[in-house]
C-alpha cells in the first residue's frame, strides 16, 4: 500500500503542542535498565520532538533508560534488516512502515511475540489495527502480534481547492462514486488549460514502475473500489482465479491506464518515486492525488495561504458499485528483535507507550499527521475533530478512524511484499501504455507472475 512513512526533513513548522500532564499507571522499575531504541525519523521536526518527550516521560516515570538513536526512513529500513539478519540488534525498533519488514520477519520467528504487551488495550484497538500487527510464524504454525501498534494512517485526497474554483468548478459537485470523482477533475484540467495553466494536469496518479510504495498502495485502492478486495484473504491465499478480482483488476489497470494515455497524468509519473508526486503536488504540476498522511500538507504549514486557504483534504467517495469504501490503512509502531537483550524493559517501554494517554500525546505532539489506533481516544478529544484550529484534521480523521478500514495485504501473506517490490501493478501499466498490450494482457501476466511468488510461502 502507500507508504504512510515517507521521509522528508522539514524545518519550522509550527512549535511542540502544550498538552496537560498524563496520569500514569504503575511503571516497573528494572533497576535502571538502558534500553536500545531505533526510531525512525519524522516527516517534521515535531515527531521527533514528541517521541523524545515520550522517552523522557517513561524514563523519569520508570527510573530505566533509554538509548535512542533517530535515522531516516530508508536508513532505518537498511540497518533493520541488517541487524535481524545478522542478530546484532537494538531492544526495540520504532517503524513507520512495518508491513515491509515484518511479515517476513515474522514468518522466519525472528522477532518477539508482544501479545502481552497489547492485551490490556487489545479491546480498545480497532480491528484493522490488530490485523495489521498480527503475523504468522512458521516456526510455530500460528499467528499472533508482534507489532505494538501506536499510529495509524490512510491515504486520503490531496486537492487545490483554489484550482478548482479558479476553473469555475465547486468540489461540492464532486461525485461520490470512485471513478466518477476522478472524472470531476478531468474538464477541470481543460478549464484551466483554457485559461493559460498549460502544463498543469488534472491528478498526480502514481503508476508508476519504480515505486517503492504509492503506485502499489493506490492499485489496491483501485482494485478494492472496483470489488477486487479479495484478491489476498487473512488466511494467506491468493484468489487470482476469482473472476471477480480479475474482472476487478482489468477494470483498474484500463482506467488508470487510459487517464495517463488521455493526457490527464504527468508523463514522468511513469517514473516517479515516493517523493515525486509530493514535489510535483506542491509545485501545483496537478490539482489532485491520493496520497498517505497529511504529509502534503504539513509540508507546507508555515505557507498559511496555502495551508489554511487553498489546500482540501478529502475523504474516499464510495466503490464504484455506490457501496462505502474502506480505506487502506497502515499501522506504526514498536517491535522487539529476537536477540534483544533487554525484553523484560522492552517490553515495559511499549506498554507504556500504547497506554491511551501516552498514546494521545505523542500523536498530538505531531501534528496529528497519524491518528489513534484507540479509536475512542478520537472520539473523546474535541482535538481531533476541531475545524477551528485545523481545516485538514477532522476529515482525515473521519477516514482513518471513524470510517471503514482495511488492512495491507502484507500482513496476510509475505509474499505480497515481494509482488509490491516487483511492481507489478506498475509493470502493468507500462505494459499497456508501452508495450501496447491490452490491460487485459497485462493483468495476466501480473497475474501469472504473482501465483509464481506466492507459490513460495505455505501458510499453515
Amino acid at each position: 500500500m502507500t507508504n504512510m512513512g515517507r521521509r522528508l526533513v522539514l524545518s519550522g513548522a509550527t512549535g511542540l503542542a502544550a498538552t496537560g500532564g498524563l496520569s500514569r499507571p504503575h511503571i516497573a522499575n528494572a533497576a535502571g535498565t538502558t534500553t536500545t531504541v531505533w526510531q525512525v525519523q519524522g516527516f517534521v521536526p515535531q515527531e521527533d520532538e514528541a517521541f523524545r518527550k515520550t522517552v523522557a516521560d517513561y524514563q523519569k516515570a520508570s527510573g530505566n533508560k533509554i538509548d535512542l538513536s533517530v535515522m531516516p526512513f530508508q536508513a532505518l529500513n537498511q540497518k533493520a534488516i541488517s541487524a535481524i539478519t545478522s542478530g546484532e540488534v537494538p531492544d526495540v525498533i520504532f517503524h513507520d512502515a512495518p508491513a515491509t519488514i515484518l511479515p517476513q520477519t515474522a514468518l522466519d520467528n525472528k522477532l518477539e511475540d508482544v501479545s502481552d504487551v497489547v492485551e490490556a488495550q487489545k479491546s480498545k484497538l480497532s480491528e484493522t489495527a490488530l490485523l495489521n500487527s498480527t503475523f504468522y510464524n512458521a516456526t510455530t504454525k500460528q499467528r499472533s502480534i508482534y507489532l505494538v501498534p501506536v499510529k495509524q494512517a490512510v491515504a486520503p485526497f490531496h486537492i487545490w481547492g483554489d484550482l478548482v474554483t479558479k476553473a469555475g468548478f465547486k468540489l461540492s459537485d464532486a461525485p461520490n462514486t470512485w471513478d466518477a470523482f476522478w472524472d470531476f477533475f478531468k474538464p477541470v484540467q481543460t478549464a484551466l488549460r483554457a485559461k493559460g495553466m498549460r502544463k498543469l494536469y488534472a491528478m498526480g496518479m502514481q503508476i508508476t514502475t519504480v515505486g517503492p510504495n504509492d503506485g502499489n498502495g493506490l492499485f489496491a485502492h483501485f482494485l478494492i473500489a472496483n470489488g477486487g478486495q479479495n484478491i489476498v484473504t487473512r488466511d494467506g491465499n491468493l484468489h487470482v482465479d476469482d473472476p471477480q478480482v480479475r474482472e476487478a483488476a482489468i477494470k483498474s489497470v484500463a482506467y488508470m491506464t487510459n487517464c495517463y494515455k488521455e493526457g490527464y497524468i504527468p508523463l514522468e509519473a511513469l517514473s516517479w518515486n515516493d517523493a515525486d508526486d509530493n514535489n510535483a503536488y506542491h509545485e501545483k504540476q496537478f490539482v489532485m492525488n491520493l496520497d498517505g498522511t497529511l504529509s502534503p500538507e504539513l509540508a507546507m504549514i508555515k505557507n498559511k495561504k496555502a495551508y489554511y486557504e487553498e489546500a482540501v483534504v478529502m475523504g474516499l467517495p464510495n466503490r464504484n458499485d455506490g457501496t462505502p469504501m474502506a480505506a487502506v490503512q497502515g499501522a506504526g509502531g514498536g517491535f522487539i528483535p529476537k536477540g534483544a537483550k533487554n525484553i523484560a524493559t522492552a517490553k515495559d517501554f511499549l506498554k507504556f507507550f500504547i497506554q491511551p494517554e501516552v498514546m494521545n500525546e505523542n500523536l498530538k505532539n505531531g501534528l496529528g499527521r497519524w491518528v489513534p489506533t484507540i479509536p475512542q481516544i478520537a472520539r473523546d478529544d474535541p482535538w481531533w475533530t476541531d475545524t477551528k484550529d485545523d481545516p485538514h484534521r477532522a476529515t482525515y480523521v473521519r477516514e482513518a478512524v471513524f470510517g471503514p478500514t482495511f488492512p495491507a495485504f502484507a500482513g496476510f501473506n509475505p509474499a505480497w511484499g515481494l509482488v509490491n517490490a516487483e511492481q507489478l501493478w506498475g509493470v502493468a501499466h507500462a505494459d499497456v501504455i508501452k508495450n501496447g498490450m491490452t490491460p487485459t494482457a497485462a493483468v495476466d501476466k501480473a497475474f501469472k507472475r504473482a501465483e509464481t511468488l506466492f507459490a513460495r510461502y505455505r501458510l499453515g
